[in-house]
């Protein structure tokens, strides 16, 4: 899954403490092995594992430390063992914590982690979270974050099976989309089945608008994918809805 959690910092109906049972709620209903999350501050990644114990989360907030907004991933500990972490800043100097560059107004990052499946055939794969600038003159600021994600993915994936999720604030007929759709396959368009909108971001309105949140693959064949749009009365978890796949690995174990 990829959700964009939305910041806390709203006010009136859309706050987070009105938000957040709904948004125990939703992961709850599909119970996703991993989540990507984007604009997550440390006390909502706090509260959703309070609340849903069989999850663990990690990640370094976008300056570095944990007082902003973070790309936690989240993931089932009764699924998956977390075998390695890391980190990268989408900048001319990815290895900088908090840099950012071609005329963003806020770092961007990238969290990943490689896990484990669990059972009497493990298997290893890449989770990727990104989310990236939002402002209508940051497209080509998206196309270089996402030429720094697909110049970094040989050294820390090797040929492991890749999941890249995030809100790339970009549409389906943009550049970025475009770089990404050259070497990945897009989780929703492959899926022979499909439930809900495509378009993903709502405003919380719950009428989808734009469709700018992904998931992309490698290694995976997409079985089903759903964008859910669940709320309770007018209170959604998020002006986003998020993207859910089932996924199942294209090749054997060896």
């Amino acid at each position: 899954m990829t959700f964009n959690v939305r910041y806390p910092s709203d006010e009136g109906p859309t706050r987070w403490e009105l938000r957040r049972p709904v948004m125990v709620a939703t992961i709850a209903k599909t119970r996703p092995d991993v989540i990507g999350t984007q604009e997550l501050f440390q006390r909502q990644g706090d509260d959703l594992v309070s609340a849903l114990p069989e999850y663990r989360w990690f990640g370094r907030d976008r300056r570095g430390a944990h007082v902003d907004e973070h790309m936690g991933i989240f993931y089932r500990t009764d699924r998956l063992r977390l075998i390695s972490q890391g980190d990268f800043w989408l900048s001319d100097t990815p290895d900088q914590p908090g840099s950012s560059s071609w005329g963003t107004d806020l770092p961007r990052l990238a969290n990943w982690g490689v896990f484990e499946t669990m059972g009497s055939k493990p298997r290893r794969f890449l989770f990727v979270d990104t989310h990236l600038p939002h402002r209508d003159q940051d497209a080509q600021a998206r196309e270089r974050g996402v030429a720094v994600i697909l110049s970094r993915l040989p050294a820390i994936a090797k040929d492991l099976p890749v999941v890249l999720a995030g809100d790339f604030n970009a549409e389906p007929d943009s550049g970025a989309y475009a770089a990404l759709a050259q070497v990945l396959t897009d989780a929703w368009e492959t899926a022979p089945r499909k439930q809900g909108p495509a378009a993903t971001f709502h405003d919380f309105t719950g009428v989808p608008q734009k469709r700018i949140d992904y998931l992309f693959t490698r290694g995976f064949r997409s079985k089903e994918a759903s964008v859910d749009t669940h709320h309770d009365g007018a209170t959604y978890p998020s002006d986003h809805f998020p993207v859910a796949a089932t996924l199942t690995f294209e090749r054997e174990a060896r």
